[in-house]
């Protein structure tokens, strides 16, 4: 083999071994959203500890799952490293957090139960039509709507588990811009299924 040919199998290599990194990410961040629930749901099971710190562990593993959803956009998008894998596992993780996220502040009697409810029906929702649209062979990337409502629903999740003011305040907003980006990807999905 010559150094060329070497050269060219290493880069080979190191370039699958690249791609793999987002769905990697998206496996860390649904382990990490697991620990996340834990802390918020058995405050029992830690007897000797201030609640107060169980919502700041809670609050760094969810801003930690939340790095890893940003670094596994990034590095997908700027490697080319993405997948069919990718394209539906990157939004369960991110149900996954947010799930357990709200579902935890609901059991802690900090978040509205209609706020959550609306939420994550539409979550459940579009994430069943990506799935359909991934296999009717169609894109299924956020759209600009949908990368804003994870934004606010990331601040509001934040806001809710530290207990800080203006958190429900926060919710709703996300709970207004989660269901108008909902509306957007079924247009989307009407139009592109037209075409």
């Amino acid at each position: 083999m010559t150094k060329d040919n070497i050269r060219l199998n290493r880069y080979l290599i190191w370039e699958r071994r690249l791609k793999q990194i987002p769905n990697i990410l998206a496996f860390i961040r649904i382990f990490i959203s697991l620990l996340m629930f834990f802390f918020l749901v058995n405050r029992d099971f830690f007897p000797n500890i201030h609640p107060s710190w169980l919502d700041y562990f809670a609050g760094l593993l969810f801003v930690i799952a939340s790095i890893t959803d940003f670094f596994d956009g990034y590095i997908a998008r700027s490697f080319n490293a993405v997948s069919k894998l990718g394209e539906i596992l990157d939004p369960l993780a991110d149900k996954m957090l947010v799930l357990g996220a709200f579902i935890g502040l609901v059991y802690l009697q900090r978040a509205n139960p209609w706020a959550i409810y609306l939420i994550l029906l539409r979550e459940f929702f579009i994430t069943g039509l990506r799935i359909a649209m991934v296999e009717e062979g169609m894109s299924v990337k956020a759209s600009f709507a949908g990368k804003i409502k994870t934004v606010f629903q990331m601040i509001a999740i934040g806001f809710l588990i530290m207990n800080w003011p203006l958190a429900n305040i926060l919710l709703w907003i996300a709970v207004i811009l989660t269901l108008y980006s909902g509306i957007d990807y079924i247009g989307a999905y009407i139009k592109k299924h037209n075409d």
